[in-house]
């Protein structure tokens, strides 16, 4: 006989696979649908729920607020979860993203006794086909709590067959193949492990600029082999910079605009350098951060925070 279910939905997340993901703890989506209407004006719309939790084990919340990053990280799993879902995409081809970027009240942040619910409202555009397939595209995302926008962000990326990948980056490592260098104390940057901590203790103390010390035994960073450093590990080690570099190490994060303009290789050292800027808004400052790897430029990032409250 069959049994009639009256209560809530169950939630799960998204497929592991559609956000380029190899531990399911590492999901932050849980489901996506078009916008309702299916008119012209609402094509390549979406919604996406994602769930932050509580405790993570790199992007913890801290001073009642959830860590910034897990909103990156949701952005990012946007394009993968609608290039695979929504573009037909099929799974194996390689993903670069460009930029990425985003703009938050602190209010976005807020931890409470529960895990974190938002809605991700998003829109692609710029959609670049190759064949059948989609190469590339851009995407606009409002974030949304229990209603209200609290944050904005977008990103964009290109996509490339295995086979186009293989012609591109053969035989590139997924390893160092150096020894990790010493950390920088990780109470400069915001954290208490130092196994968290991407800058490496700078030759001179007090100088702005550091080696970007590569694990690619990390299980957030390197959740499976790749050939690059992730653009996630770039945009952790321009906010560890731009804390470090302003003395700020609880400074909450409220905006990123960052480009990625080459590959930055595992095999060879990359040097984070952070420039502090006046802000206009009072109790907030801003940094220039740029990655340099053998003589060129492999991104950039300028970053927004808030001064901790005395």
């Amino acid at each position: 006989m069959l049994s009639t279910v009256t209560g809530p939905l169950l939630t799960t997340t998204v497929p592991r696979e559609y956000v380029h993901r190899a531990s399911v703890a590492e999901v932050f989506l849980t489901d996506w649908k078009a916008e309702p209407g299916g008119s012209a004006e609402l094509a390549n719309r979406f919604v996406v729920h994602a769930q932050w939790p509580r405790s993570h084990a790199l992007f913890a919340p801290s001073d009642g607020h959830q860590d910034p990053l897990l909103l990156v990280e949701s952005i990012r799993q946007i394009g993968s979860l609608l290039a695979h879902a929504e573009y037909g995409v099929p799974f194996g081809h390689q993903f670069l993203m460009w930029d990425m970027s985003f703009e938050a009240t602190a209010s976005a942040f807020d931890a409470d006794s529960a895990p974190t619910e938002v809605e991700l409202h998003t829109v692609c555009s710029d959609i670049v086909r190759r064949g059948r397939t989609v190469a590339g595209m851009r995407y606009e995302v409002s974030v949304r709590r229990a209603g209200v926008t609290v944050a904005r962000g977008g990103a964009s990326f290109s996509c490339t067959s295995p086979a186009a990948h293989r012609r591109l980056r053969a035989d590139r490592p997924t390893t160092t193949g150096r020894a990790l260098p010493t950390p920088t104390d990780p109470a400069t940057v915001g954290h208490t492990d130092p196994r968290h901590v991407v800058l490496a203790a700078p030759q001179t103390p007090g100088e702005a600029r550091w080696e970007l010390r590569v694990d690619t035994g990390h299980p957030v960073f390197f959740d499976h082999p790749v050939d690059h450093v992730p653009g996630m590990m770039l945009m952790e080690a321009a906010r560890q910079a731009a804390r470090a570099a302003t003395r700020q190490p609880r400074a909450l994060l409220l905006g990123m605009d960052s480009e990625f303009t080459r590959y930055c290789e595992l095999d060879a050292p990359c040097r984070i350098q952070a420039r502090p800027l006046a802000s206009d808004t009072p109790g907030h400052v801003r940094v220039e951060v740029r990655g340099v790897q053998q003589g060129e430029q492999v991104f950039t990032a300028d970053l927004a925070l808030r001064r901790p409250a005395a």
